[in-house]
């Protein structure tokens, strides 16, 4: 959908379209449709559906706002659950303790519209329609002090206190170094703040260079009912510390809000054979490589070298990982 199409969706003939098709059975969505070009411009209308679906496809993330708000389907896709969003809101809450943020590079829009609910956000993005998209959905997420603007991020004159920056990128797009603005620029603009964070796809903190984190105070791997969502890069968690040259990596397990933080100076435990109990570990616990330190939590062990799965002689409820009684191990081979 380009640019002009997403302002004909708002306009009152578009609004009546998008009601018209929201409220008809998903069922009978083509017949509906096929019937309204007969009064509407076919490509306006097609928009039209195509939103109607997105919302329905973003409900199991947005719940009650996605019936409100507008989509793209990359922003679908890379969008974390709304959940994600309020856990790291309340984390700037508790733990950052400002005032004015800046966006950049907004990428669904979620967090900045919910940061928007307590804090002077200003927000800038590259393309156009992200921004239009930003500000059509402020009414339809309780009108947050979201202000978005198009405009080049690297020549962007932050005053914020804290810096946000957006970095998931479409399924494909493996390589930090091709990100637009590239991740170590995004690093450093928010390292050069001392306030902030970068949103990242959960495979992307353990491509980097060594010395890429250099100064930030987490990263943390965020899952939701045992999804992986997203990792972040925290900077300024905590004033009173020297910046670390390795940050703490952090998993965090939603919607129990649960943290397993990694200790770097334990030794890797030993393998072990199976147990009572085998142990599936969250993936956020997986991509933080933190299962060593989820197999002292449970007095036990991995069943193979370098696998995630667990074992263990005890039964430790753990929001962590998912236990299972082991009742018969069947031999190998044929």
């Amino acid at each position: 959908m380009d640019l002009e199409l997403f302002r004909a969706l708002l306009t009152d003939e578009g609004q009546r379209l998008l009601a018209r098709l929201q409220a008809g059975d998903p069922a009978g969505e083509a017949a509906t449709a096929e019937a309204l070009r007969c009064g509407h411009p076919a490509a306006l209308v097609s928009a039209a559906r195509e939103q109607v679906r997105l919302r329905r496809r973003a409900a199991a993330k947005y719940g009650e706002y996605a019936a409100r708000l507008y989509f793209t389907p990359d922003g679908v896709e890379l969008s974390s659950h709304l959940a994600v969003s309020e856990y790291k809101l309340d984390r700037v809450l508790h733990e950052l303790g400002v005032v004015l943020i800046d966006a950049m590079c907004l990428g669904s829009g979620a967090d900045a519209l919910v940061l928007g609910w307590s804090h002077h956000t200003d927000a800038v993005d590259a393309d156009p329609l992200t921004v239009e998209i930003a500000k059509a959905n402020r009414p339809g997420m309780d009108e947050p002090m979201l202000y978005p603007r198009c405009e080049d991020v690297t020549g962007f004159d932050s005053q914020g206190e804290a810096v946000f920056i957006d970095l998931m990128r479409p399924a494909g797009t493996s390589d930090p170094e091709a990100y637009d603005p590239p991740l170590p620029w995004a690093l450093d603009r928010v390292r050069t703040t001392g306030y902030g964070w970068v949103r990242l796809a959960p495979g992307v903190p353990d491509r980097v260079p060594p010395g890429t984190l250099a100064g930030a105070d987490e990263v943390e791997w965020i899952s939701h009912e045992g999804r992986i969502q997203e990792a972040v890069v925290w900077f300024g968690l905590d004033a009173r510390r020297a910046p670390a040259q390795v940050p703490v990596r952090r998993a965090t397990v939603l919607p129990s809000g649960a943290s397993l933080l990694g200790r770097r100076d334990l030794p890797a435990p030993e393998v072990r054979p199976f147990g009572r109990y085998v142990y599936v570990p969250d993936p956020a616990v997986v991509h933080a490589r933190l299962v060593g330190e989820l197999a002292r939590r449970i007095g036990g062990g991995p069943l193979g070298a370098g696998g995630s799965l667990l074992t263990s002689d005890e039964l430790h409820r753990t929001p962590f990982a998912a236990a299972y009684e082991v009742r018969t191990v069947l031999p190998q081979g044929g």
